[in-house]
């Protein structure tokens, strides 16, 4: 068994635990507590984060250069000297160590063989009902094989320090020295479909709907805004399908193989206009919604993805759940053009906005 210092299991997992596992793990294991299909994984605590900055001595120095945004620097300059020094700088032997052999644990509980996960940023002040970071990290797909995860986490946390996240914790006045980072470990979903549900209307915030987006492949798209998905209104009561607009679906992010992971590729002729899910699937996914918005008290912002190596319902997988935040920050002005969840990018097509590019970026000379 995994170190619990530096690894907990998402079974392990409750909302009290989000300072050491951050907000993405955390509600994964309060979705596993309440009967929700998650696909299994592990968290990697922030303590093995601080144990990585501390033994390794780059916590000062990681501070000093964080200063120089203070005095004026660019934050993209700081940023990219921040990140050079994490990627530079191996792990400590424990915090490896745990990180391996919870990989095999979980490569174990799953059938043997090295199992392709996915490695999620965690942060701890992700989520948050006035300020959500989700999305603002990085995220990397289909990683096979020790070494590759091992390598991932350090990635997942250089990217606490991308430009975007600094301007966004600057804006929202975060300590950049007080901020740790989990990383979740996940078993992949071999996603035939995917997407992003809403427990609301993100148009008008009719708490009686559920909104559904949808496309083929991985989910990376959608929440990206890369992909234009299938959109579906339900009655939460009813379960009738009151808007269903399918649209063309050319390209999607999809496996290539297994050494070259997930990326966009065209989708094949037959498939580019039909339906991404069925009626059976947006049933099931209304009832899901049903059973996490009652879990959480709150309207809700869920990932999911329908595995197409298991027969339905089992098949539809959810991979996260966090509260609704568009809403409640309506008039919050943007640090960025990029959108920072998947309700942003959905309305961002829906709705006419004003975005503003965040100030601190050097201009180019």
């Amino acid at each position: 068994m995994a170190d619990e210092h530096a690894i907990l299991w998402f079974e392990t997992c409750r909302s009290e635990h989000s300072p050491r596992v951050g907000g993405k793990c955390a509600s994964l294991g309060e979705l596993i507590h309440a009967g929700i299909r998650v696909p299994p994984g592990f968290a990697v605590t922030t303590d093995a984060y601080y144990d990585f900055l501390v033994e390794t001595g780059l916590r000062d120095p990681i501070c000093k250069v964080l200063q120089k945004t203070s005095s004026g620097a660019c934050v993209d300059e700081v940023g990219q000297e921040v990140r050079r020094m994490i990627h530079a700088t191996a792990i400590p032997g424990p915090v490896e160590n745990a990180i391996r052999l919870a990989y095999r644990e979980l490569c174990d509980r799953s059938g043997g063989g090295d199992l392709p996960v996915a490695v999620r940023s965690s942060a701890t002040l992700e989520d948050l009902a006035d300020a959500s970071f989700a999305g603002l990290q990085d995220t990397y797909l289909w990683v096979v094989g020790e070494d590759a995860v091992v390598d991932k986490v350090r990635a997942c946390w250089a990217s606490l320090f991308t430009d975007r996240v600094i301007a966004y914790r600057e804006e929202k006045g975060f300590s950049h020295e007080n901020v740790r980072i989990s990383v979740g470990i996940q078993k992949m979903a071999n996603a035939r479909s995917s997407g992003v549900l809403f427990t609301l209307n993100p148009i008008n915030g009719d708490r009686s709907k559920v909104a559904i987006n949808a496309a083929w492949g991985f989910g990376e798209g959608v929440v990206s805004g890369d992909i234009t998905p299938d959109d579906f209104l339900v009655d939460k009561v009813t379960f009738d399908v009151i808007r269903r607009n399918v649209v063309p679906k050319p390209e999607a992010y999809l496996l290539v193989s297994s050494e070259e992971g997930v990326q966009v590729r065209a989708v094949p002729e037959p498939d580019r206009e039909k339906a991404s899910i069925t009626d059976e699937e947006i049933r099931e996914l209304t009832e899901l919604a049903r059973r996490i918005e009652k879990h959480y008290g709150r309207p809700m912002d869920v990932e999911w993805a329908v595995d197409e190596d298991l027969p339905f319902p089992d098949s539809i997988v959810i991979l996260q759940a966090r509260p609704e935040t568009v809403w409640s920050r309506k008039q919050t002005k943007a640090v960025t053009d990029k959108p920072k969840t998947a309700m942003e990018s959905i309305i961002g097509g829906l709705m006419a906005g004003v975005k503003v590019n965040f100030e601190n970026k050097c201009a180019s000379t």
